[in-house]
């Protein structure tokens, strides 16, 4: 078995105090960018707001900058993507509106490519509209998301393990999306359908790390049967799965690596939700999930199974 570290006996228990001020402030950031974000004072994509989506290529060629700042100096904040498919100036504009007439928003745009660059006809594809009212159902949708997540994860461990387990690996899966969307908020990014799709992922991949760390401290507990080993039994376990755990979180890190720079526009976000979330939740693993199960057990011992 390949390891990327030797045995090592690291006292991650004796630090849980710092990690725990730490993910603290981290955690009221997310918080207050949830509440931005039910509040609708984040910066939300198209997917929340309502907007408008134009596809269509140049005849000669145009970047992304030129574009982008064409519709800056005409009062839009847009998101360009090259598609680079047959035709290499061929682009998807999306800009917000609180307006549902899609029409009169795609004519301005087109009237604002006519002007901005004579000489140089665009061609119209398609034009997509997402309305106001939509965008609040998605937000509600994507925030249940998350939630029902959470929760089914709370119940898989319960089962599998111990309810105070369910609980510390649901509070630490919820400091993970906290903390990833409080990065965001500070980094002014945006919020959309594909950050949602990877804090979803995130839960996923967090929990697993979880119940890695918790099945083998299952195991540990059998050898350390005296209450006053337990903390002795949660270092172990972590030191034991460490190598593991690193080699998992550096592999897939490195294929993210991938996306966020040659990925585009379009996957670029949605890969930095990922690999924020797989460090803070390789991280919560070890200094939130498993500090809350031995502040627990410190306060009401229970012999696990």
């Amino acid at each position: 078995m390949l390891e990327l570290l030797k045995k090592t006996n690291i006292d991650f228990m004796g630090k849980r105090k710092y990690a725990f001020i730490f993910s603290g402030i981290m955690v009221i950031l997310g918080i207050a960018a949830f509440i931005a974000i039910f509040l609708g004072k984040a910066d939300l994509g198209i997917d929340f707001t309502g907007g408008t989506v134009l596809q269509g290529y140049f005849e000669k060629e145009v970047t992304i900058g030129e574009l982008r700042a064409a519709m800056s100096r005409n009062g839009y904040d847009a998101s360009i993507q090259s598609l680079h498919r047959e035709l290499p100036h061929y682009f998807l504009i999306r800009v917000k509106s609180t307006t549902d007439d899609v029409t009169k928003i795609a004519e301005d745009l087109l009237g604002i490519l006519e002007k901005e660059f004579p000489g140089n006809k665009y061609h119209k594809d398609s034009v997509d509209g997402i309305g106001p009212a939509v965008g609040k159902t998605l937000q509600r949708q994507a925030r249940l998301a998350v939630l029902l997540a959470a929760a089914g994860m709370l119940i898989y461990i319960w089962i599998r393990f111990d309810f105070r387990f369910g609980v510390a690996a649901t509070v630490a899966t919820f400091h993970d999306v906290f903390v990833v969307l409080a990065i965001f908020f500070i980094l002014h990014k945006e919020i959309t359908l594909l950050v949602v799709s990877g804090l979803l992922t995130l839960v996923g991949y967090s929990i697993n790390d979880k119940v890695v760390v918790f099945d083998r401290v299952r195991e540990n507990l059998r050898l350390f049967r005296k209450r006053g080993d337990f903390i002795t039994t949660l270092n172990i376990s972590i030191n034991e799965v460490l190598s593991r755990t690193l080699i998992t979180g550096i592999t897939v890190l490195f294929s993210l690596l991938v996306i966020i720079f040659i990925g585009g526009e379009v996957v670029h976000d949605f890969a930095l939700a990922l690999f924020l979330g797989i460090i803070i939740g390789t991280y919560s693993s070890i200094y939130i999930a498993s500090p809350i199960v031995l502040e627990w057990e410190k306060r009401a011992p229970k012999r696990f199974k």
